[in-house]
């Protein structure tokens, strides 16, 4: 075990009900906090009050973007548990996305403490009502004050926690989507596997002009052929044509999700035809002329699975499974949170209970 140092908060803040839980709009008490520099490594772990921080304006990341993070849940279940979702595999990928972007590695297992630890201080927050959760947010910038092009010498790692309802307002009802072959996400080569802040910062006029369009998110091909499926707005996508679900390869463009592989990894437990290939915007046209287009969906740890009803094109708007949410896209849905929320069996060993004390 870590010795890490607790403050506690004088002024605790009201919490919100359940009922009045949106997305990532409220924050707990309290936020973990370490440091990095050169020569002495990453230090001083400790759980503060939740405030404001100071930042050189020449702090690097204003200016070099030099930036990651990740998100993951718990979930507070009808025993009362408060359960994480695979937390080893989110804390092994913000290492990855530290990898790309230069950032210093951090201990695992330390990761993994600070979540258990920030999570026992502030275990009041966790809501209960089904479909919500507590948002855990742990993310790394580059914290040197300096202007060149060069990776820091001193870095922060902060966790903070969001109690959350539904990601989308539309909850688990289909959204529509708009395919664009005009802006890009990522390329291969690029960051787009990495969980990094600039990646999102890329995305977001592509998403607006979708949400001008009357679309809820923007499905992006990939950057190279401009035809080729990659992700719907920030999450993974999966196709259904006929008996094979598809959904694009970890080719480096892709973040490799944990919704996503564990999606996968049930689908493969069902017996399902699946495969991780190139699926162009063309082949899916023609599946939906040829009425074998079944049912579309994005996966991640926001929402879940988000059921998609309409997909647009180049002018073209095709209705998918009649608006409606497929039978596979609810399933999958009920069993991966059914295992959030300890209902149903866990096969893989996915969840890890909180301790409290």
């Amino acid at each position: 075990m870590t010795n890490i140092a607790i403050t506690r908060t004088t002024q605790p803040k009201p919490r919100p009900s359940d009922d009045s839980l949106t997305f990532g709009t409220v924050f707990t008490d309290h936020m973990f906090v370490m440091d990095y520099e050169d020569g002495k490594g990453w230090h001083d772990p400790r759980i503060v009050p939740y405030a404001p921080f100071s930042m050189d304006p020449a702090a690097s990341v204003l200016h070099y973007a030099q930036a990651v993070f990740d998100g993951s849940k718990a979930y507070r279940g009808k025993d009362g548990t408060i359960r994480l979702f695979r937390p080893r595999k989110h804390a092994e990928r913000l290492n990855i996305s530290c990898e790309r972007l230069c950032i210093p590695q951090l201990d695992v297992e330390l990761v993994l403490e600070s979540f258990d630890k920030l999570i026992e201080v502030d275990q009041a927050w966790v809501p209960s009502k089904p479909g919500t959760s507590l948002y855990l947010r742990p993310f790394v910038f580059a914290s040197e004050a300096f202007l060149g092009v060069r990776p820091s010498k001193r870095y922060s790692y902060y966790l903070i926690l969001s109690p959350v309802g539904p990601y989308y307002a539309e909850g688990m009802n289909p959204v529509k989507i708009l395919a664009t072959d005009e802006y890009v996400r990522a390329v291969p080569g690029g960051t787009g596997a990495a969980k990094t802040a600039a990646n999102y910062a890329a995305s977001l006029y592509g998403a607006e002009v979708a949400k001008k369009a009357g679309y809820t998110q923007v499905l992006w091909l990939d950057g190279v052929h401009h035809k080729y499926l990659d992700e719907v707005g920030t999450m993974n996508i999966m196709v259904q044509i006929g008996d094979e679900v598809i959904t694009p390869p970890l080719n480096g463009s892709i973040l490799a999700g944990v919704t996503r592989d564990s999606i996968l990894t049930l689908m493969r437990d069902w017996g399902l035809r699946v495969s991780e290939r190139q699926v162009s915007i063309d082949e899916v046209l023609a599946a939906a002329e040829a009425g074998t287009l079944k049912e579309m969906w994005g996966t991640g740890t926001a929402a879940v699975v988000s059921p998609v009803g309409e997909l647009g094109y180049r002018g073209q708007k095709i209705v998918i499974n009649g608006g409606k949410t497929g039978a596979l896209t609810q399933k999958l849905y009920d069993a991966i949170v059914g295992i959030q929320y300890g209902e149903t069996n866990d096969a893989h060993d996915w969840t890890k209970p909180v301790v409290l004390k």
